[in-house]
Formats: C-alpha cells, structure tokens, sequence
C-alpha cells in the first residue's frame, strides 16, 4: 500500500488568506494528502503569502530556510500575493520549488502531482493578473466557533501605498445566494460565528469577472440577517466611504449583526490622505464613528493606520494623533509604511526616515493600549454573551463578547462553542 503524502501549510497576512489556506487544505485531503501542522515533517510545505509589508516578504524567505534546514528533500510551495507580485524572486530563493501565482493557488494538487525535486530554479504558475477572472469561494474552519468566509476579492481602487489590486485583481464577488448556502452549510456544521471577509468588502456585489454590479453589501446583509444557525456575523474590515448610514442603522436593529466594525482609516490628515489616494476626508470618517456610536453606545470600532507615508510631516503625524485621541474608538492597528514596487507613493518625497516612522508606530501603539483599556473599563459590571471557543490553552478557555472585548476563563467543556451569559 503506497504511503499517503503529508502536507503542511503556513498563512501570512490577513484573514482572507486564512479563509484560502483552509479551503486548500481540505481540498488537498480530499485528494488523499495528510494534513499536518508546520513545525512537524512533511512531504509538502505551502506557504500563503501576503505581500502588505517588507516583513511578510523577510518572513516569507525565512520560513522557506526553516524548512531546508529540518526537512530538505520536502517540496516547497508558495503562493499568495508575493507569489503574484515577484514570482521570479520568489523562484530564486534557494529550496523553493514551485510559485503559483493568484489564478492556480487553488489547483495546488494537481501541479504538486506533476513536481519532480530538482535543484533548478523554481517552476512558475503565474498569469497577468488582468486576465484573471472568476471567484473562489473559501471558508476556513479550523474549530466549530468561528468561521472567516470570503464573499469578495480584488480591488478597483489605487490606493497610491498599495499594491493588492496588482496582486489579486479586479473587484468581483461571490452570489447572494451562494454566500447564503454556504452560511446555511457552515451553521450545520456547528458553527456559531461567521466572520464576513473580502479585499474590498463593501465593493461586494460586482460579477466575477468584475465587469457590472449585480447587487450590493448592504442586500446581502440583509439576505444573511435570515440565516437559521449562526449566532454571530461580524463585518471584517470596510472602507469608509462604503459604509453607508443605511449599512449602520441595519446593524444596530439586528440581533445577528454585532456592534463591532474595523474601518481603515490610514491618516487623521487630509493632506496625506490626498497623497495616498484614499476616497474620503477624515471628516466623513468622523461622522461614520459618530452615528455608530449614537446608535450603539457599546460598539467597539477598530481603526488601521499607517504612519511614515512619505510626505508626512510631523504636524500631519500630531493631526492624526489628536484625531485618533478625540475619537471614541476601541483599539488600533498600526502598520509602519513600507515601500512597495510600483507604486506612486514612490514617487513621493520626503522619505520619513524609518527611526521615525518606528517612533510614530510606537506612540500610536501606546494609544490603542490606552484606548482598549478605557473601552473595556465602561463596561465593567455590565452583561454580555460571550462565544466561548473550544481551544483548552493550559486549563484556560477564551471568548469574546458581541463587541468585542476579550473574555479569559478557567477551562469548562461545557462552555466550549456555546453563548455564556457573562458579567465584565
């Protein structure tokens, strides 16, 4: 009887490369792979990257070491954005044996059936990325509790920083009526929470091959408000010219839609935000936090931003510090602008030295710590359900409550993937 491959998978970035990881993966045991965790031996290894920062490429490249050093005669693959971007660098990279670019990452098996180890340069899956048309659907479903479904990919916006839309494409969706099967299946399965994910979420509604609007975010929304099973839907990350006020007041009134949005910010600076070709003034960023927050008082609001974006000055960085200050927002995620290939902000001058953009992340690091604390303080004493997930780290369990703030416990079975009653 021939030995049954093993396979082992490792995911960089965002929450919808985790979605793609997992859908892979259960592919590939559907194939006859035996799935194993990445520290562990295994004939194959694959690599999602994200290509947001220089860090996820540095990562990138030390894990593919990793893996020479502990199991060198393993295949190695690599997909993802970085994988689209460089594939000839990605090629280069000594241990590397395949790169498959956006349009075959999920026809991964067949192209590791036809691999050979050879001591060459990697072979090379890729497409222009304006060719590529279609829609993936992915789930990741790694315990019962919570589950990050794509419904949208690819981005029509330039951000002037970013590089995705060269990476994954035109905007394009999945169907309502897809998206409601899917959710429909998933809640059968036992899980309790769904994590709604996409490039450019609010975008959601064009065909698959991008070219026309078929329908729009806020009608699957309500499409999903209906689905019998699932406890919990949260909005992953929306930009805020597409988080319309009708979006909002949806929310508010719903029991299944939690009071928590992540809304990328970038800049408390108008100036900068020109410079970086966002599609709004920090003004209507303002008003959007202002009516979530009129409306529920609870809700907890996540914020992006980048700090060292050439051009910014100090005063533009002291701007966005007193904005973010005065906003009644819950927490923070700061990136440390990085320079990325072929895009504008290139040609923008001057650099930020990166001793102080390091600065910058750390003071604003400091102000979401101080942030989350003073949002999780208003609502000691108060009681919310908690989603308690499955995983026993060290005879403790954890869970988050419907806005967010993070629950720790002594381990109970009986708690696991069920909704608790909890005093803050």
């Amino acid at each position: 009887m021939q030995k049954k491959q093993s396979v082992a998978f490792h995911t960089l970035g965002c929450k919808l490369n985790f979605s793609e990881t997992s859908t892979i993966a259960r592919m590939m045991e559907k194939e006859g792979y035996e799935k194993r965790d990445f520290t562990d031996l295994a004939d194959v290894y694959v690599i999602n990257t994200c290509s947001v920062t220089d860090n996820a490429d540095k990562e990138c490249r030390q894990l593919v070491r990793r893996i020479q050093r502990k199991s060198p005669e393993s295949f190695v693959v690599i997909t993802g954005c970085y994988a689209q971007l460089k594939p000839q660098e990605i090629a280069s990279i000594q241990g590397v044996d395949l790169v498959l670019g956006a349009a075959e990452k999920f026809n991964i098996a067949k192209h590791i059936s036809e691999l050979t180890k050879t001591n060459n340069p990697a072979k090379i899956c890729s497409c222009d990325i304006e060719t590529l048309t279609g829609f993936n659907a992915s789930f990741s479903q790694n315990d019962r509790t919570r589950s990050f479904l794509k419904v949208q990919d690819g981005c029509d916006y330039n951000c002037s920083f970013c590089t995705i839309p060269m990476a994954r494409g035109k905007s394009r969706s999945d169907s309502i009526a897809n998206v409601v099967k899917q959710c429909t299946s998933l809640a059968a399965d036992g899980v309790k929470e769904i994590v709604l994910t996409g490039v450019n979420l609010g975008d959601f509604g064009k065909t698959a091959d991008g070219d026309k609007r078929e329908t729009d975010f806020i009608s699957l929304v309500k499409a999903l408000d209906d689905v019998a099973g699932i406890e919990r839907f949260r909005i992953s990350s929306i930009e805020p010219n597409l988080l319309s006020n009708e979006l909002i007041e949806w929310v508010a009134k719903s029991d299944q839609f939690m009071p928590h949005f992540h809304i990328p910010l970038q800049s408390g600076s108008n100036e900068v935000l020109a410079a970086m070709r966002r599609r709004y003034r920090r003004e209507l960023y303002a008003d959007k936090v202002a009516l979530i927050k009129k409306l529920m008082p609870h809700a907890a609001i996540g914020v992006d931003i980048i700090v060292g974006f050439p051009g910014e000055t100090d005063a533009h960085f002291q701007e966005t510090f007193d904005f973010l200050h005065a906003l009644d927002i819950a927490y923070l995620h700061v990136f440390t602008y990085s320079e990325r290939d072929s895009t504008k902000a290139l040609e923008i001058k001057p650099i930020v030295p990166i001793l102080i953009r390091n600065e910058r992340n750390k003071t604003l690091r400091n102000l979401s710590y101080m942030k989350l604390q003073y949002f999780t303080q208003q609502h000691i004493g108060h009681n919310r359900k908690v989603l308690f997930e499955a995983f026993n780290k060290e005879g403790m369990m954890e869970g988050y409550t419907d806005n967010y703030i993070r629950v720790t416990t002594p381990y109970r079975a009986e708690w696991a993937n069920q909704l608790v009653d909890w005093n803050l």
